[in-house]
């Protein structure tokens, strides 16, 4: 008896090695089947043998005398032992099919194997179970797959929460928390409802993995499961269509060359058909191209869209085409569960180009690169081409034309811009390019009325150079008048205007704005435009007359009657660095017996001849005694006295030249006056010259 026992125990344990006579069917172990569960958290096994390797259910075998039995297989062991379901509290409860645990914990997890036999037949599969702990700061496990699901989009669609079904007593209604992406949150258009989430309307921001955590009681004992569910949105249905073929089309023509390398794509469009395949493949000469061969190479690539659709790019190349395979049929064709769609690619040899094309495509681009270098030398060193082009071969617009002054500059009065004008303007444009200038404060005498000789003055130049600076539009300033009379010279075309711009103004001046897209603009750089040969320099001979070389080297400085007083001392040390020599003044007589008789008196203020000369200057001083001031030259042309002698009571006095002859006064008077003037371009208001 206690053999027999041993043996039928032997048998129980080892049944399908018990008897050499039974037949047994083992599937292995399916991981396929692997089950997930949270720890802490209820979890089932199902036997697969009556799901999928059976053709009948736990009823039929069980009715047939067939036993179920449950081995594990602990992870990191080898060896299988019977499942114990006599644990306490009964944790681990067979049910029929299903193994329950209540709860499942990490040592649950391992390989668990169901095995239907009876004394001639046996049949067992295996499948894991894998128990995990959720991720901290998380309402789940990265590790836990999460269930796909597909909704429409733009449809009314639930999501149920998956894997609940006996779980909890009919009669038990469970709580449930709905999350997205383990986030609690108010659902806009979808609304929570017990085991399933009402999509209002399905949108494509709806994507994302939601949770539902079911709490329920059992026994007295609460359990919580948890269940994943990865939505995505899809096509809607009404949208399913058959596959669409961009390329090749029957447009497009390819063209190689025997040697080259052919590449020929093929794109399809599928739109999103549930359950259905999308396929895409080459066949040369009615011959499906699957893989890879020694000549032809297949390479894939997929753009995914909204909603599930694809765009799919099948490439076929081959390297060093031959002039056989170019005459293959090469087609292209793509299907799904809706329709078949195919199109041939049109391969053609390429010919050769003609001798005489290549030829006149190599001239054509020789022609268009010269050009395109001519272009750029141009706007490059426009200015320099043009002002050679006027040295050789432009008109000296100074030949009878009555004119005096090439130039006629107008300036704000003060240190900084007299030094500009004075050294840097007048040194370059007469010394330099010889030009001959007119500066107001240099070239004019003392007394008479200012408006009439700056407006002469204006009249007989070429050319009128405003120096532009916020001080220049000063109002009730003799630049501001010198301004608006070259504005009547500029529109009577007697005198052009020349804006060099030596500061930025500040704001808008409507009536330079007008100008500047009218005359020549000139910007000063400041030691950028130092150099005679700098972009300044050059705009401003191009916007100033045109003088020949012989002109232009015979003049080198305009002579008068203040030249030397006007100069500063930087001017003087020019002077004595290029080797003039200056003699000591000669005292002038009381009367100019060098006046030729029945010459023209010059009058007050007014311009000066423009010839070379020493200039000899008589002035009076503060108290009306005769000084006089000389400065050596080449030659010697006149003299300007700024005082003349007046006889009064047989007795003679020198009073300031222009005045009439009458008695001096008898304090003495600064030899400056204030005069007033009337601006008849400016609201007929009156301005003030010292």
């Amino acid at each position: 008896m206690k053999l027999g026992f041993l043996l039928c125990c032997l048998c129980v344990f080892t049944a399908p090695r018990c008897s050499a006579s039974e037949r047994c069917d083992d599937w292995g172990v399916d991981t396929m089947k692997l089950i997930q569960a949270y720890e802490g958290e209820p979890a089932r096994i199902r036997c697969p043998l009556f799901q999928d390797l059976l053709k009948y259910n736990y009823s039929t075998a069980h009715s047939a005398g067939l036993t179920l039995m449950w081995y594990w297989t602990g992870q990191g062991k080898d060896l299988e032992e019977p499942v114990n379901i006599r644990l306490p509290n009964n944790r681990i409860i067979k049910d029929k099919d299903t193994l329950w645990f209540r709860p499942a914990i990490i040592s649950d997890t391992g390989n668990y194997t169901c095995m239907l036999r009876n004394t001639s037949f046996c049949s067992r599969v295996a499948f894991p179970l894998e128990v995990v702990q959720k991720d901290a700061d998380s309402c789940v496990s990265q590790a836990v797959k999460p269930e796909l699901v597909e909704l429409p989009l733009e449809h009314i669609e639930q999501l149920p929460c998956p894997d609940t079904d006996g779980f909890f007593p009919v009669n038990v209604t469970p709580s449930v928390t709905w999350y997205k992406d383990c986030i609690s949150e108010k659902f806009y258009e979808r609304v929570p409802k017990g085991l399933n989430l009402t999509f209002l309307v399905v949108r494509s921001n709806y994507q994302g993995n939601y949770t539902c955590i079911v709490t329920y009681e059992d026994n007295g004992k609460i359990y919580n499961l948890t269940r994943t569910s990865e939505v995505t949105v899809v096509g809607s249905p009404r949208d399913e269509k058959p596959p669409v073929m961009t390329s090749p089309n029957a447009k497009a023509v390819y063209e190689f060359a025997a040697g080259e390398e052919m590449l020929l794509s093929c794109e399809v469009f599928f739109s999103f058909v549930r359950n259905s395949r999308m396929d895409i493949w080459w066949t040369v000469d009615g011959k499906k191209i699957e893989d890879n061969t020694e000549r032809i190479t297949i390479s894939e690539s997929v753009d995914k869209q909204l909603g599930g659709a694809k765009t799919i790019k099948l490439a076929l190349s081959t390297k060093q085409i031959t002039v056989e395979e170019l005459k293959r049929n090469y087609t292209c064709s793509a299907r799904n569960s809706l329709g078949e769609v195919s199109r041939q690619a049109a391969v053609k040899e390429k010919v050769g180009t003609p001798r005489y094309i290549t030829e006149l495509a190599c001239g054509l681009g020789a022609t268009l690169f010269l050009v395109v270098c001519l272009i750029i030398v141009y706007h490059v060193y426009w200015l320099e081409m043009v002002l050679f082009y006027r040295a050789h071969f432009g008109t000296d617009e100074t030949i009878g034309d009555g004119k005096e002054y090439d130039v006629y500059v107008s300036y704000a009065r003060n240190a900084e811009e007299e030094e500009f004008v004075l050294v840097t303007l007048r040194g370059v444009l007469e010394n330099e390019f010889g030009y001959k200038l007119c500066i107001f404060d240099r070239d004019s005498l003392p007394g008479g009325n200012t408006m009439e000789a700056v407006f002469e003055f204006i009249q007989r130049s070429r050319r009128m150079i405003v120096v532009l600076s916020p001080d220049y539009l000063t109002d009730k300033s003799i630049s501001m008048l010198e301004f608006k009379l070259g504005m009547v010279c500029q529109n009577s075309i007697c005198t052009s205007l020349i804006i060099v711009e030596y500061k930025p103004l500040q704001g808008t001046n409507t009536t330079v704005a007008k100008l500047k897209e009218t005359i020549p603009f000139v910007r000063w750089e400041g030691e950028n435009s130092r150099r005679n040969n700098s972009k300044f320099w050059k705009a401003l001979r191009l916007a100033l007359p045109l003088r020949s070389l012989t002109t232009r080297s015979s003049w080198n400085e305009s002579c008068s009657s203040q030249s030397d007083i006007s100069l500063d001392q930087i001017q003087k040390k020019k002077r004595r660095l290029k080797g003039e020599l200056v003699s000591p003044s000669t005292v002038q007589s009381t009367k100019d017996k060098n006046l030729p008789q029945g010459g023209k008196v010059r009058s007050k203020n007014g311009p000066r001849g423009a010839k070379a000369c020493q200039c000899c200057v008589t002035y009076c001083d503060s108290e009306n005694r005769l000084r006089s001031k000389c400065t050596a030259g080449a030659k010697s042309k006149w003299e300007t006295h700024l005082c003349k002698p007046v006889s009064y009571r047989n007795k003679t006095h020198w009073a300031q030249n222009g005045t009439t002859q009458q008695p001096p006064a008898p304090p003495p008077v600064s030899a400056f006056t204030l005069q007033q003037f009337t601006d008849l371009s400016n609201n007929n208001s009156d301005f003030y010259v010292l």
